[in-house]
């Protein structure tokens, strides 16, 4: 266990220096003093030792090699898999040909495994490593209480790596899903920010340019009186367009992003995501609209379905756009809108449009039909 614990790969989000994580995993190659002091003693002699040094050599080569051309937990180069087979290779041939201390090569292999390899092939090369600890004490005569430790080493340290990868591979998972639930929850209060900027501000404004338009007739007998109300109206009307015009600004979003945004916060919660979009350009109202509702959908699916696939799609055709998104998560169930798909259905309602969503099947279907 002492092994493990001396090993570090580092976090996937710090993105550790080259050096410290070389020197983190050099720490637990003082292990192999054992098949080296094989060759020092002499217990390995003449050609034999010669292969069997450069065998160490070079397997301890690819194995550091193999640690420094992985990033961290979750990612990976086009080399790491290369050098973890050769790694494996070298191993293998040191426990069968040379035995005795040797053995001990395949309980590096399998740290590599865990933290290179998915949990199944992880478990495929645990399940090898053993059998050839096994075979190759076996085979030159080691004592049962040598395998023994040895196959219990090959077991504890693949499981414990597979655990810790699977714990980091979930921990960087759920910082991107806060990341992206983040970003929404900041997009949906700049909306709100701007629908209460317009309803309120607005309507202020406008009541503003109203009334001056209503005393400058009134006003008619006075000209000075008449000019100085036309400036209010004047200054109303002025504060109440750039107030449409900040308004835009902060409502603006077009579909496409919010297909992409989709695409990748139902990546970061796990869910497979498959989006198709067929026919031509939607007006900005429509866009918009739509826009909307991708978030709505998506906030919902993430938040509530416990999803493993959901499907977007658009279609614009015969004065119409559409949009479904279905998941095959838990919505057979009790069934109860919430506020941000009623709201949805209050605005695609005010565009003559029609909003569905409920069960459908095994999971939830959300439909949004909108004139284009």
């Amino acid at each position: 266990m002492s092994f493990a614990e001396r090993i570090s790969f580092g976090r996937e989000d710090e993105r550790p220096s080259l050096a410290r994580r070389l020197l983190g995993i050099s720490v637990g190659l003082v292990y192999l003093v054992f098949p080296v002091a094989e060759i020092a003693t002499g217990a390995i002699t003449g050609t034999r030792a010669l292969w069997a040094g450069l065998l160490l050599a070079v397997f301890v080569t690819t194995f550091l090699a193999t640690v420094a051309s992985a990033r961290s937990f979750v990612e990976r180069n086009r080399w790491t898999y290369p050098l973890l087979a050769v790694t494996t290779a070298l191993g293998i041939t040191g426990a069968l040909v040379i035995g005795g201390s040797w053995l001990s090569l395949p309980v590096f292999t399998v740290v590599l495994y865990g933290f290179a390899l998915p949990p199944a092939w992880a478990l495929v090369g645990l399940a090898t490593s053993l059998a050839v600890v096994v075979g190759g004490g076996l085979l030159h005569g080691s004592s049962p209480e040598s395998i023994i430790i040895l196959g219990l080493q090959v077991v504890t340290l693949g499981i414990l790596f597979i655990s810790v990868r699977n714990t980091r591979t979930l921990a960087f998972k759920l910082r991107r899903a806060q990341d992206e639930m983040a970003r929404l929850a900041a997009a949906e209060e700049r909306l709100r920010i701007a629908r209460d900027l317009h309803d309120l501000l607005g309507h202020s404004l406008s009541l503003i340019a109203l009334k001056s338009e209503l005393a400058g007739r009134l006003a008619e007998g006075s000209p000075e009186v008449r000019r100085e109300v036309m400036d209010i109206e004047n200054v109303a009307r002025k504060a109440l367009s750039e107030v449409r015009e900040a308004v835009t600004g902060y409502r603006r979003h077009g579909l496409a992003e919010e297909l992409d945004g989709a695409r990748s916060v139902l990546a970061a919660a796990g869910v497979r995501a498959r989006v198709q979009v067929t026919g031509t350009p939607l007006p900005e109202p429509a866009e918009s609209l739509l826009a909307w509702a991708v978030r709505e959908g998506t906030t919902n699916v993430v938040r509530h379905a416990r999803a493993a696939c959901c499907e977007i799609r658009v279609t614009h055709g015969d004065g119409h756009a559409i949009l479904e998104i279905m998941d095959d998560g838990r919505g057979a169930g009790p069934y109860r809108m919430g506020n941000g798909l009623s709201g949805l259905g209050e605005r695609v309602a005010g565009a003559g449009g029609a909003m569905t969503a409920g069960p459908a099947g095994r999971g939830f279907r959300l439909r949004v039909e909108v004139p284009a």
